[in-house]
């Protein structure tokens, strides 16, 4: 059973870093919760050191713009490291092969960013001259179902085409509506026996930069691993990418899985609800808390 807390407070001498993620614990994509951003505010005034850790398939320049619109102060954080991110390295890794982009036409941030970057556009083409698939979402974001994109996914297939996902996640909030993401599809071109990379969590690349990230914050001092909590929303990533990395996590209850926690409405975490949720989940978080508060 995962230790059941009501405060960051309670677990924050143990530490030294967290990575935290972004949508579902500090936002909702509509507005931000100062309960969260004070917490880590309060973590870092202690000498702790904060990374938000995000599967945006934007730039961390994009999404740090992103959180300032919405308000969160910066004093919550030391760094941001995106899915997006790792993606632009797989991209570069990639310069002079031709890119098929699957998702929101108007979605060119990590093109925007790698020409700027580097000074060379990514070549872009069909997916007939294609040499690779970067997905970075559903072509409307708000309507449609991974299962619509099975025949394009089939003559990817034939083509034995790698699939960069730069969003690993299967679902993200909206106001109040779960939506699909470039993990969903990512999912079924596996099912297929298509070649998946993923960029974000629970992957090892986004963790690697961001404990990067942390030591140039600390003097270039490597934190000791057994000292960083990862925090986090979603058991498929989050809490799954945490285990790997043998990081200790905290599930926020009040984000994706609030309904399965009961815990929509900011009541107490019920402790024979966790055991259940994390009997069926297959794997447990360390802690878990309502909501993120200090």
């Amino acid at each position: 059973m995962p230790r059941i807390v009501h405060g960051l407070a309670d677990l924050a001498n143990g530490y030294d870093v967290i990575l935290c993620d972004v949508w579902g614990v500090l936002h909702d994509g509509a507005q931000y919760s100062e309960k969260a951003a004070d917490a880590l505010a309060r973590f870092r005034t202690k000498g702790g050191k904060v990374a938000l850790i995000t599967n945006s398939p934007n730039p961390s320049r994009i999404v740090r713009a992103q959180l300032e619109l919405l308000g969160v102060p910066a004093n919550a954080y030391d760094a941001i490291v995106s899915s997006g991110d790792v993606t632009l390295s797989m991209l570069a890794e990639r310069a002079g092969e031709a890119v098929f982009h699957l998702g929101p036409p108007a979605e060119t941030a990590l093109f925007d960013e790698l020409l700027a970057v580097s000074g060379k556009p990514q070549r872009r083409a069909s997916l007939e001259h294609a040499d690779f698939v970067l997905c970075t979402g559903l072509v409307d974001p708000y309507g449609g179902k991974p299962s619509d994109y099975d025949p394009i996914l089939g003559r990817m297939l034939a083509k034995r085409l790698d699939f960069i996902c730069a969003n690993p996640d299967i679902v993200v909030e909206i106001g109040g509506e779960l939506s699909y993401c470039a993990g969903a599809i990512a999912e079924r071109y596996a099912g297929m026996g298509g070649k998946v990379i993923e960029a974000g969590k629970p992957y090892a690349p986004i963790y690697d930069k961001a404990m990067r990230l942390i030591s140039e914050t600390n003097s270039g001092v490597a934190p000791d691993r057994s000292r960083v909590l990862a925090i986090g929303d979603a058991m498929h990533t989050d809490i799954k990418g945490a285990r790997a990395q043998k990081f200790d996590s905290l599930l926020v209850a009040s984000g994706l899985h609030r309904e399965q926690l009961q815990a929509a409405k900011g009541a107490e975490l019920a402790r024979a609800v966790l055991r259940q949720f994390v009997d069926e989940a297959g794997f447990a978080p360390t802690a878990a808390i309502p909501e993120l508060v200090w």
